[in-house]
């Protein structure tokens, strides 16, 4: 409102009147009664007592008695307008609405817009591979980070915004809290009324937190934190972020200029900062700590969402936290940008080198890269580190005398690779079906090869070539030549069973799927030709020497293979 004409004594009388009759400190009625809560004539009066009031205090002509009077009476004015104005921001702070603080929704506005058939019938499709799945292109900003030297140029930022500014506080409060900020601040005020503002708001702005899940956690708590804990967190805190920087701080900003703008110098500015200040560097505490902690391959995926997600955020981090009282909170968000970008290529570069430094006779071939168009920098890099890791592999698996244990390191491994791609959704989506296709092919391809190595010449006991003589009188069959070919399958079995028991398969499926191919060969041949020579056996004399396991008995020493620790005891045979 506009300041009255120069006023006259029995003006001024009035107008301390006004202003001793709504102390809160001599009377009940002051104290149980909001003057901006009642009748608008009479916040007018209370707000003209005050500015007749001070412009009392600059006339050069006042008595000393006048001057201590009015001295007291503003001293007075301001306790209550601090108090009116403190009444008016609480009662019209209330948490803002979930749906408000997420970005995603529409309302979101972006400035952008035959009975030998046994032997040898291991093949791949005994473990097909899994077409499941698509890919689709990953944000090239991870890619330009690999390519550029340092991410923190702004000048390769997008220049495009995503600012949501919500009303905070209705209109008319809004006009009252200016009227008092005024009068507060003209009447050298300006400390309190900023602390004042900033102890409310910042309370508001810690419920929003609070409701985006932002947890109070300094640099050391985060990286004392499991990883697997730290991912999930990860993923929440790049949701909030986007909400805390487009819709809480922007709001803030917009809250602080409608009340402020204009009346001093940047006291907008001042509010906001002691608003916002601590909340803002609560929330990049997290993103640093990540930056900063210890390296692992296992972090590159989620250290690049945080990247992607705060490179996206940098226009709007600049806009928000555009004055020269803000520039600490754009240094800390670019510097920060700036070592996840540095902590990303680390952890690709260790790895890389890692894997390189391990020797290999093996020659790395090259590339088939017709398969291979389209992907992006990241994907053909990452690619690139997991080709020369399995040639490795392959190279290590040569030092092996044992073809079958040789086969199983090379399905374990690539398996293992395998597991992890599928994993995380992030690097499955850059190396693409297709390429995860051929790899699953590789590690079945090594559990069909292990398989053959191992079982062929087990099975080759199970064989009826050799044992049927011709032209005798009998009935047909060797009984010695029988007698030695259950001999040798047992030698044999046994000497597999004991040794690969020991062997281990750490994917349980995996292990399952091996056991149940090796069932589904070894058992109906076992139990054919124990069908078909069983009495031959049991004709002559001490059966059980060479006839020493039932089908049972094989199923249940099947069950014993790759767990990885040696049998106790000899097979457990079934009575017969």
């Amino acid at each position: 409102m506009e300041p009255s004409p120069p006023s006259s004594p029995p003006e001024l009388d009035a107008a301390e009147r006004i202003i001793l009759r709504w102390d809160s400190t001599a009377s009940e009625e002051a104290r149980e009664r909001m003057i901006f809560e009642g009748q608008r004539d009479e916040v007018d009066r209370y707000l003209q007592a005050v500015d007749e009031i001070q412009r009392s205090m600059s006339a050069a002509s006042l008595a000393e008695n006048d001057q201590a009077k009015l001295n007291s009476a503003i001293q007075i004015a301001m306790a209550r307008l601090e108090d009116e104005f403190r009444n008016i921001l609480l009662h019209h702070t209330s948490p803002i609405e979930p749906d408000s603080l997420d970005p995603s929704s529409s309302s979101y506005r972006f400035s952008s817009a035959s009975h030998n058939d046994h032997i040898a019938e291991f093949e791949v499709d005994d473990f097909s591979a899994d077409d499941e799945g698509s890919s689709t292109p990953r944000s090239s900003a991870a890619d330009d980070l690999l390519r550029r030297g340092d991410s923190s140029n702004t000048s390769s930022y997008r220049s495009t915004c995503s600012i949501r500014e919500l009303d905070l506080i209705p209109s008319d409060a809004v006009v009252d809290l200016r009227n008092i900020a005024e009068r507060m601040i003209a009447a050298g005020y300006l400390r309190e009324c900023i602390q004042v503002y900033g102890s409310v708001r910042k309370s508001a702005v810690d419920s929003s937190f609070r409701r985006l899940g932002i947890e109070k956690l300094s640099i050391g708590d985060v990286q004392r934190l499991q990883w697997e804990q730290l991912e999930a967190k990860i993923r929440r805190w790049i949701r909030a972020a986007k909400a805390c920087i487009r819709i809480v701080f922007a709001s803030e900003k917009k809250l602080c200029e409608q009340i402020f703008q204009g009346i001093g110098t940047a006291i907008d500015d001042a509010c906001f900062m002691e608003t916002v200040k601590g909340p803002a560097i609560q929330l990049f505490n997290f993103a640093e700590a990540i930056s900063i902690s210890r390296r692992s391959p296992e972090k590159l995926f989620k250290i690049l969402d945080l990247h992607d997600a705060l490179f996206d955020l940098i226009p709007d981090i600049d806009s928000v936290f555009e004055s020269k009282s803000s520039e600490s909170i754009r240094i800390q968000a670019a510097e920060i940008l700036s070592r996840l970008a540095e902590a990303a290529r680390g952890i690709l570069s260790e790895f890389e080198n890692a894997v390189l430094r391990e020797p290999s006779r093996v020659p790395v071939p090259d590339m088939e890269f017709a398969e291979l168009e389209g992907k992006t920098p990241l994907a053909l890099h990452l690619i690139w580190i997991i080709v020369i890791l399995q040639f490795n592999l392959d190279g290590k698996s040569k030092h092996y005398k044992d073809a079958s244990i040789a086969h199983l390191f090379m399905m374990n491994n690539v398996h293992y690779i395998v597991q992890k791609i599928k994993g995380s959704p992030e690097l499955r989506e850059m190396i693409g079906d297709d390429y995860l296709r051929k790899m699953t092919g590789k590690f079945r391809q090594a559990a069909t090869s292990y398989q053959r190595a191992t079982w062929v010449k087990v099975l080759y006991c199970l064989r009826d070539e050799g044992l049927h003589v011709s032209g005798s009188f009998s009935s047909g069959v060797s009984k010695s030549a029988l007698r030695e070919r259950f001999k040798s399958f047992n030698a044999i079995f046994e000497e597999v069973h004991r040794t690969q028991a020991t062997w281990l398969v750490p994917d349980s499926q995996l292990r399952e799927e091996l056991r149940i191919s090796i069932s589904e060969k070894l058992i109906p041949a076992y139990r054919s030709f124990l069908g078909r020579f069983r009495s031959h056996i049991e004709s002559g004399k001490h059966p059980e020497n060479y006839i020493k396991y039932s089908v049972e008995d094989l199923e249940t020493a099947v069950l014993d293979f790759f767990e990885g620790y040696s049998v106790s005891q000899h097979l457990r045979r079934r009575s017969n």
